[in-house]
């Protein structure tokens, strides 16, 4: 029978592409950059292809597998889920991705390691990939995985930087604390449902329902792979640490996958968390919580990058409040804008990085929109779409979760305006010191423009960044249902938080050769790093107690020295018996037989 088609066999070639380009770089090509660059772009852009055909074409499907199936009790297919939410993300990973693919052609051309990097980063577009199309729990874990395994990879690329390699370990270690919740909560659905596939769950979905509290434990158990995967206080702490490896795999990561793999995630299990209001409102405020620590610490950062890494953790926050103000509408739409200007403003710092022979500091930059027309074009429209500056597409996003939150919580629409201000304020300051003024060192005097295969993607990214919060490309995202009322107080709230944020920034920072505000507790990240060292180092210390305890007074005292102790002490009570009187043993022989008879008779 056969089972594929030309239809059915494009979600495939989605996958087999990047998987096919990792596995021949890997045992072929490794010697030659050229070659091992050449198949990895390609292999993205025919996923890209593939996604565009599945995107326009809806009569597409593809066959489902059984892949496991233990004795009726568990049952694991190899399916794809292909609705409009795969559909779209299918299209913002393939496409941004290629996108930075093209741009590693000229930043990485010069890396002795660069087959190592495009066949990483081709395993790391099948992970993504596999993680938007699967339809069950177990195949979304296992590329879930795959991704945390090629980001460590990948941020430690320069693993003979203690740095790198530090980061690298920092990221895997960190996002596997909320993944183990994630597995728990995973195998608290399948015991409720008896299924882990996402339509089979749904149609059982009662008799998770039915008990409440186990539900809304379930769900905040797989809340925590969200958690570390998309950055989440507490477990933000790796994300400005992965800015360690090269700059388009911070574009990479940091743009539309594997921290979009956690939004993604909660939308794909929607159904599960808008049964728990309790868990709605844990997502809701961890998610404004983050974004306001995001904002607040990116004011006071030095390097460009990791300006931007706080950057997308707040931003990541607003998607995470929004779809636990259950609009998932919304946090896709933001998500799907994100993608496009956080991605141009990586590559665009990664210019100007590669343009001062890897300088990151802002504060050793300087006058750089004359040497670097394009570069500072093209972030200039970055930045005003994130600071959500009409008509760029992070107004009409971000404008959407800011209408949702004054409908539905006061609260969390203050934190979210007062993001806002913060992230009007951090952008400004990073385009004023670096971009004007007079050059503060000889680097920025004599930066040049980068070549055309890393500014034609910046381009590229900059028009999208413009034109995708339009109605004609976000016509698949249901607008915040609002009063007219609504419509006019909260963008006219965003525009004055971001006019005050933007100006103070203006006045600040023009003209200056170093910070002029130094708040050591904000600079130095609210000391989270600190306290997770003590914490760690605290708990090793007690459990070593607790381990030398239970060892000396539990094994040594109760059960070595106990046991041999009771022996002792039976057997000194056998040598009473042993006392060599043939009477005394007669009377003890006819004390037993009288016991004998006794429990024989009454017993």
């Amino acid at each position: 029978m056969n089972y594929f088609t030309t239809n059915s066999s494009l979600p495939w070639l989605i996958l087999l592409l990047p998987l096919t380009s990792a596995a021949v770089i890997t045992l072929f090509t490794r010697r030659s950059k050229s070659w091992s660059a050449a198949i990895s772009v390609v292999a993205v852009l025919g996923s890209f292809i593939c996604s565009c055909l599945v995107f326009v074409r809806l009569d597409i499907s593809a066959p489902e597998f059984t892949w496991l199936d233990i004795r009726g009790t568990l049952q694991v297919p190899i399916g794809f889920v292909l609705d409009d939410l795969s559909r779209l993300m299918l299209l913002i990973v393939s496409g941004v991705g290629s996108i930075i693919h093209i741009y590693s052609l000229g930043y990485m051309r010069d890396d002795a390691g660069e087959s190592r990097y495009f066949a990483a980063l081709s395993l790391f577009m099948l992970a993504m990939l596999g993680i938007v199309l699967a339809n069950n729990f177990v195949m979304l874990f296992i590329f879930w995985e795959l991704v945390g395994f090629t980001s460590y990879v990948l941020i430690g690329h320069w693993f003979d930087r203690d740095a790198a390699a530090e980061a690298g370990k920092k990221a895997f270690i960190t996002t596997r604390i909320g993944d183990f919740g994630f597995m728990i909560g995973i195998l608290m659905i399948w015991i409720a449902s008896g299924s882990l596939v996402f339509d089979d769950i749904i149609a059982h979905l009662s008799k998770i329902t039915s008990n409440p509290a186990y539900l809304t434990v379930a769900v905040l158990l797989i809340f925590c792979g969200a958690v570390g995967k998309s950055a989440q206080f507490p477990l933000h702490v790796w994300l400005p640490d992965a800015m360690e490896g090269p700059t388009p795999v911070s574009a990479l990561i940091h743009a539309a996958t594997m921290v979009a793999a956690g939004v993604y995630l909660l939308v794909r299990v929607a159904f599960l968390i808008q049964a728990s209001q309790t868990a709605l409102l844990v997502i809701a405020w961890i998610g404004t919580i983050t974004a306001l620590l995001g904002g607040l610490i990116a004011t006071q950062q030095s390097d460009i990058k990791k300006i931007l890494a706080y950057s997308t953790m707040s931003q990541l926050g607003y998607m995470i409040m929004a779809v636990g103000l259950t609009s998932n509408e919304a946090a896709m739409f933001h998500l799907f804008t994100h993608a496009f200007f956080k991605a141009l403003l990586f590559l665009a710092a990664g210019s100007i990085i590669v343009s001062l022979h890897h300088e990151q500091n802002i504060w050793r930059m300087g006058g750089l929109s004359r040497n670097l027309k394009l570069t500072f074009a093209t972030f200039f429209v970055g930045a005003l779409a994130l600071i959500g500056c009409p008509p760029f597409s992070g107004f009409f996003s971000k404008d959407a979760i800011l209408a949702l939150a004054y409908q539905n919580n006061s609260a969390i629409f203050a934190v979210g305006l007062t993001t806002a201000f913060l992230t009007a304020f951090y952008v400004s300051r990073a385009i004023v010191v670096v971009f004007f003024g007079k050059p503060r060192t000889d680097l920025a005097r004599a930066g040049k423009e980068s070549p055309a295969v890393m500014t034609a993607p910046l381009i590229i990214l900059a028009v999208f960044s413009f034109i995708a919060g339009f109605p004609v490309f976000a016509r698949n995202f249901l607008v915040v249902p609002r009063e007219k009322e609504v419509a006019v107080i909260v963008p006219a709230l965003a525009m004055a938080a971001l006019i005050v944020g933007s100006g103070a920034a203006i006045w600040l920072y023009r003209k200056r050769d170093r910070d002029p505000l130094s708040i050591g507790v904000i600079r130095n990240r609210l000391y989270f790093d600190e306290f997770y060292e003590w914490l760690i180092d605290s708990t090793q210390e007690l459990l070593a107690r607790v381990a030398a305890f239970f060892d000396r007074w539990v094994i040594d005292g109760g059960a070595v020295r106990g046991l041999s102790g009771a022996t002792f002490g039976f057997g000194s009570l056998l040598r009473l018996f042993q006392v060599g009187n043939l009477q005394a043993y007669a009377f003890l022989f006819g004390l037993g037989i009288v016991a004998i008879i006794y429990f024989t008779i009454f017993h």
